[in-house]
């Protein structure tokens, strides 16, 4: 051996020592890629079969409710559990016309509910005027000066202005002035936007029980189930604790023949795939 066979033999250990620190790096990199993989394809599974047995919940739900012999589900908001398969879904059933709705309650009841929950005195007056406000509001014409409404939801930073358009979904009352999220989150369960008029004077939603009393209505005299619209919400949990919720509106038809039911919204609460 020579002396210069020794920094050459030195310096190939040296490149197989690298090789070999890199090639187990890929690996364990492929091993993570291939683990991770692996876990999102099992959520995705877990995901599909969570919001398959949260629908077949709803579609027992409703069943329920059509049902006119001792195993009819009443809906009074009581939560009831249904296994389907190997996730388990609590489902809860409410009437509809137990709740507020923002395109016809009047401003002393809005104010009241915000009130119920937990909104400053001050805001839930400014507040219930600005979601009547919303409902009624006139479009300011082409080329015309902005009127008081639009010049204040300007000045508060807002690129809109009430459109005059009755709320379409519960969540747009997000917009109105001086709601926050954590507020709308409180208000959201106390709302409907399907009915035609005020709260069941029998209602079983306590919130608006005790804002109808603070501003002395009596409510709608109805009879339980008799507007034929009620709210599902089944909530399944997987045994991985994997999650899919679904709120869905319901308009039964109460006949023997024709169609029984329309669905009228579906909205996903909880998805463990997004």
């Amino acid at each position: 051996m020579t002396s210069n066979d020794t920094p050459q033999r030195g310096f190939a250990l040296l490149v197989v020592l690298w090789t070999l620190a890199l090639l187990a790096l890929l690996g364990t990199q492929l091993v993570v890629t291939s683990r991770q993989d692996t876990q999102l394809a099992r959520n995705m599974l877990d995901g599909t079969v969570l919001e398959a047995a949260a629908n077949g919940a709803v579609q027992q739900a409703i069943f329920g409710v059509l049902d006119g012999s001792d195993r009819h589900w009443s809906a009074d908001g009581g939560v009831q559990t249904v296994q389907i398969g190997r996730a388990i879904v609590t489902v809860r059933v409410e009437d509809e016309s137990d709740k507020v709705n923002p395109n016809t309650a009047s401003p002393k009841l809005l104010e009241a509910l915000l009130l119920q929950v937990g909104a400053d005195p001050g805001a839930a007056a400014s507040m219930a005027a600005s979601i009547v406000e919303w409902r009624i509001a006139s479009a300011s014409r082409s080329g015309a000066r902005p009127n008081a409404t639009v010049a204040r939801y300007a000045a508060a930073g807002r690129d809109y202005a009430p459109s005059g358009a009755p709320f379409a979904r519960p969540d747009e009352l997000g917009g109105v002035l001086g709601m926050t999220p954590e507020l709308l989150a409180r208000l959201r369960p106390h709302l409907t936007v399907f009915t035609d008029g005020d709260p069941n004077a029998a209602t079983q939603d306590e919130i608006v029980a005790r804002a109808l009393l603070a501003v002395g209505q009596r409510g709608v005299e109805t009879e339980e189930g008799s507007t034929g619209l009620v709210s599902v919400t089944a909530d399944a949990l997987g045994p991985r604790q994997t999650r899919f919720a679904v709120h869905v509106i319901v308009r039964t038809n109460a006949r023997p023949e024709g169609r029984r039911y329309d669905i009228l919204s579906y909205e996903r609460l909880w998805d463990d795939q997004s």
